[in-house]
């Protein structure tokens, strides 16, 4: 009675005395709830000492919503978390945070919630309510329409609904959308996004429901998540050998669709499939009149089933914006089902991959709608994407298939999960959105059942390993910063000399990959016999001999080629130097004490190894590194050596200048 009285007393006069000021400036959704609150009883009863004016009115919020009392949430968390969970020094945020996910997993099953601006003012309400949950927090100067949040807060609140963010690419997200605004969220961006985001689920509703290739696609309930030609003044171009056709191109989950534009209509559409395992390559390429690489506006798709490539052109008057968000979307598209094929994932899991793979494309839709003016990097916002380039990434995809392992098995085992104490799942989002995918009756009744990525009170698996990415991501920059530092004028035009000059003995290059990648296992397999064979018969010098007498030939010959070419001095050393320069001065202690210590087994190996056995097993080992048995470890072990070697920074390097130069400058 006490305890009541005394809240009673505090918030009577907090009303009275007008102190609630510094929470509210200017007039806004917090007003009648504060005002409510110091005069209702039941609202006086429901206060909770530990926690800030702000996260009471949020938690009040969420109450409502689940139509029971802050107390009995209270007493909900205290029966579902653990101790630690609940320990005095984190109750506030994390009873917070159970408050948010209880009440945006239900807040979300209602149609259109998107569209609600009650809903987009909660959601970031609860965000301003994480950055000052405790009772003991320095208190927020303002909660009103020119209230802002922080990356932390963000990337906690918003990945719960996952059509909004998800852990990935949360900070990616929030960089692009506080460009302007000095590294703070306001409300006002926040709602534009959210408005964009409901504007492409229409879109995308609109497009999915009509007849565009309505018969090629509902055997597998494809979504369409893009079209482009439609508009006469944006054409995209077909190129296949020296044919070019206009046409329309259509993104669905599964496939890549081109109608070739006739008189009145359109021709049946040609199906490029990127669900299944074709080897398929998705690149840039350069276009222009009569086979002239000059405009760098087209994407390049090639896979086993083609006989020859075909270039999907973006023609625009300035840049490639355009062709940059289509390489961007069909990657996505692409990689997800790799992702796919290479886990052996199935059924809802499935379906839960792909619904991220499709969340992630809306909010680049809704990102373009709102940033149109800034150059938008599309593959930063897309999750597989960004896994493709972030150092780690790969680990990242393992620990999202380890999830869904895990998730098939709580199924299996009908295991019960916990509801408020993790965030929704994907799936479940997009099916309250109205989506079904896949083909299968039950997965709407299974949704519920696959959690989300975010934990009450803890860093998940996923969270820490994207953490872990995004570090490492970050000492690649910063390596890449000396690398750029100390690139001057000529290396490039002489890179670019050497390549011209030794043309010959790359394509011999290029002929040594493909047969060291296993493009054709049957000529793969004959030419490691035959090398073999030769290393074991000791003829290895003969045949050294002949490959060096015909690259020498070669040379000579470019060479003479091209005699009369302008060639300019070298001015500058190689960036693969000035990094072993840095390994060996030990400006990167890691690098460099891995270095030594590959150094000492090589030498090891030399000093006890026949020199025979040693040349047939290092010959062994580089030519059956793509074999089919050992690629999955190969390509493993090679993204580890080249995120390793892309974080070595160069060595910087002071330069003389010629004295003609120092005078003329």
């Amino acid at each position: 009675m006490a305890m009541a009285s005394k809240t009673r007393n505090m918030l009577e006069g907090l009303v009275r005395e007008g102190s609630f000021k510094w929470l509210l400036g200017s007039r806004s959704s917090f007003n009648d709830e504060v005002e409510e609150m110091g005069k209702s009883p039941s609202a006086r009863k429901n206060w909770i000492q530990e926690l800030s004016p702000v996260a009471n009115i949020v938690v009040r919020r969420c109450s409502k919503i689940l139509g029971i009392s802050t107390m009995e949430l209270r007493e909900s968390f205290d029966a579902e978390a653990s101790d630690s969970i609940k320990h005095p020094s984190c109750f506030a945020r994390n009873f917070l945070e159970y408050c948010c996910f209880r009440a945006l997993a239900l807040s979300t099953q209602v149609t259109g919630h998107l569209a609600d601006k009650k809903f987009r003012r909660l959601t970031f309400d609860m965000m301003l309510a994480w950055e000052a949950p405790s009772a003991t927090c320095q208190p927020l100067l303002n909660v009103g329409e020119d209230a802002a949040v922080g990356i932390e807060a963000f990337s906690r609140i918003a990945p719960v609904v996952p059509t909004i963010a998800n852990v990935i690419i949360s900070d990616n997200l929030f960089e692009v959308l506080t460009a302007s605004t000095d590294g703070r969220l306001q409300f006002s961006i926040y709602d534009k996004y959210l408005t964009g985001l409901e504007r492409a689920i229409k879109k995308l509703k609109c497009q999915s429901e009509s007849s565009l290739l309505s018969t090629v696609r509902s055997s597998r309930g494809e979504k369409i998540l893009e079209v482009d030609g439609t508009v006469t003044t944006q054409p995209v171009l077909e190129h296949i050998g020296i044919s070019t056709w206009p046409g329309r191109l259509i993104l669905t989950d599964h496939a890549l669709y081109f109608e070739a534009l006739r008189v009145v209509s359109y021709d049946k559409a040609k199906i490029y499939d990127l669900s299944d395992d074709l080897k398929q390559v998705v690149k840039p390429e350069l276009t222009g009149p009569w086979g002239t690489r000059l405009f760098d506006k087209a994407v390049l798709y090639k896979s086993i089933s083609l006989s020859e490539p075909v270039v999907i052109e973006f023609p625009e008057l300035k840049g490639h914006t355009r062709r940059d968000h289509w390489l961007a979307i069909i990657r996505e598209i692409l990689y997800v089902h790799r992702f796919i094929h290479q886990f052996q994932i199935s059924g809802v899991e499935r379906d839960e991959a792909l619904s991220k793979a499709v969340l992630g494309i809306l909010r680049v839709q809704a990102i373009q709608e709102i940033s149109s003016a800034v150059p938008l990097r599309s593959e930063a916002l897309l999750m597989f994407n960004l896994c493709d380039q972030l150092p780690g990434g790969d680990l990242i995809l393992e620990t999202l298939a380890n999830l869904s392992t895990s998730r098939e098995l709580d199924r299996t085992n009908n295991s019960v999960v916990e509801g408020g104490m993790y965030s929704i799942s994907a799936l479940a989002m997009v099916s309250n959105l109205g989506f079904v995918f896949g083909t299968s009756p039950d997965v709407p009744n299974e949704a519920g059942l696959v959690v989300g990525e975010i934990a009450v009170g803890k860093m998940t698996m996923l969270e820490k390993v994207v953490k872990e990415s995004r570090s490492n991501y970050k000492k690649v920059v910063l390596a890449q910063e000396t690398v750029d530092g100390v690139k001057v004028d000529g290396i490039d035009t002489n890179l670019a000399v050497m390549k011209e000059l030794l043309f010959p003995v790359m394509e011999l290059g290029k002929l040594l990959l493909s047969l060291a990648y296993w493009d054709d296992s049957r000529k793969s397999l004959a030419f490691c016999s035959i090398f073999t064979y030769i290393i074991w018969r000791g003829w290895l010098g003969y045949a050294l001999a002949l490959i060096l007498i015909f690259i020498a030939v070669f040379m000579a010959l470019t060479r003479c080629c091209g005699q009369g070419r302008p060639v300019e001095e070298v001015k500058d050393i190689n960036i693969v130097l000035l990094k072993l320069r840095a390994l060996l001065l030990v400006i990167f202690p890691q690098a460099s004490l891995k270095f030594a210590m590959a150094l000492l087994l090589i030498a090891v190996v030399l000093a006890l190894v026949p020199l025979k056995f040693m040349v047939i097993l290092t010959f062994l080992e580089t030519f059956t590194h793509y074999s089919p048995p050992r690629r999955a470890s190969t390509e493993r072990w090679m993204r580890r050596f080249r995120e390793w070697w892309f974080s070595i920074p160069a060595a910087p390097v002071l330069l003389e200048r010629e004295k003609e130069e120092k005078k003329r400058k």
